[in-house]
């Protein structure tokens, strides 16, 4: 008798635990049942920030239902806990993101500076230790040079002195991308963002979205990645999050939805459009070509336009990210950079290398996931960061 209800009471207990679902996403559903090419609004339910309160309210785009090959990571957007909104100065900010690359330099720095004795051979190791940061050939040997004759002028011998000296000979290089985000002058402004897939484009669009609403401004974003799977659907839990517009069609030329957007910003006198485009390696060279199209339709919208075209890089490429530069700067000739992804890599020190062979503005600099983790670079901030 007390087995049969100790069954029946273990049979109740597995029906609750299998009537809770195993994952429950913080994502809203989206539906869509619109034809393809128009453009589909709802009305958002998240809050404005402080900064947004007197700014009008914007609509945002429904998408389509996420399948299972569609599947929205939301690592990047899931709530914080209160550990993880432990404000930092933005000085420390930028440390603790750089903290893999400085302890890659530290340790070499360390064990040099205390040999003491400043020789060719001590110079020759600092190299090799910059060079393993990713600092590259060539500006590693414009930073030796440069410490060699400063030190012979300001006559140190000991190699304790040296690790300040670094610093401010790297934060001279590094000034050379310190240039912030140009002031808006006209409206619409447009950022267009084109980079490859991995590099943290549609994050990077979200937080600096962010950013850009804590300024003042007002924004809508343009889904021009029509190529891979849900990026729509990524970009529409960011412009959900920050109650902005996202303006997307089922399917179509990435160029026309770049395009309505522009007129939709302009009739609803939004300040900002950012334009996302879909990723492509610089080997893909009908993809590269067809960034050119894209501009010169944007162009017949607005002569001036895009104002601003950011290419967006994963540090963890290192080297490889002067490529990618060159490669879509011929295309675009692009206006500005955004460093993502330094807080998972020993490989800070590219940045230094980007400073010395393609010194493009470094706009900002993404140091962590949370969605206020995109920091406008300083060089000073940034030369600390990766010295100590």
């Amino acid at each position: 008798m007390f087995d049969f209800l100790k069954k029946i009471f273990k049979g109740d207990d597995s029906k609750k635990s299998e009537s809770k679902s195993p994952k429950q996403s913080s994502v809203p559903s989206n539906k869509s049942s619109k034809p393809a090419g128009k453009l589909k609004t709802k009305t958002p339910i998240k809050k404005t920030s402080s900064s947004q309160k007197n700014k009008s309210k914007l609509i945002s785009s429904k998408t389509k239902p996420k399948s299972k090959n569609n599947e929205i990571n939301t690592k990047d957007i899931a709530a914080e806990t209160p550990e993880q909104q432990k404000t930092l100065s933005f000085s420390e900010k930028i440390k603790a993101g750089l903290k893999k690359t400085r302890d890659a330099i530290s340790v070499n720095l360390l064990s040099l500076i205390s040999i003491k004795k400043i020789d060719q051979n001590f110079y020759d190791d600092l190299e090799m230790t910059l060079i393993a940061a990713d600092v590259g050939y060539a500006a590693s040997q414009q930073i030796i040079e440069e410490l060699k004759k400063r030190v012979k002028q300001e006559g140190v011998e000991d190699s304790s002195e040296l690790k300040q000296l670094l610093k401010i000979i790297l934060t001279e290089l590094l000034k050379e991308l310190e240039k912030p985000l140009i002031q808006i002058k006209q409206t619409p402004f447009v950022i267009l963002i084109v980079g490859v897939n991995g590099a943290g484009k549609t994050t990077t669009i979200g937080k600096l979205t962010k950013l850009l609403l804590d300024e003042g401004k007002t924004v809508l974003i343009a889904a021009g990645d029509t190529f891979r799977a849900a990026a729509k659907e990524q970009l529409q839990v960011w412009g959900d999050r920050n109650n902005v517009t996202v303006i997307s069609q089922e399917t179509g030329d990435p160029s026309a939805v770049i395009y309505d957007s522009m007129q939709s910003a302009k009739a609803k006198g939004i300040d900002i459009v950012i334009a996302d485009t879909a990723g492509r390696l610089p080997t893909q060279k009908h993809l590269i070509d067809e960034l050119t199209k894209i501009k010169k339709v944007i162009k017949k919208f607005d002569e001036s336009a895009p104002h601003e075209t950011i290419l967006v890089l994963d540090a963890n490429t290192g080297q490889n990210a002067i490529n990618q530069i060159k490669t879509f700067n011929e295309a675009v000739t692009l206006t500005g950079l955004i460093m993502t992804k330094l807080d998972g890599t020993a490989k800070g020190g590219i940045v230094a290398a980007i400073a010395k062979e393609n010194p493009i503005p470094l706009r900002f600099i993404g140091v962590g996931e949370k969605i206020d983790d995109l920091k406008i670079f300083s060089a000073e901030d940034y030369a600390e960061g990766m010295l100590g």
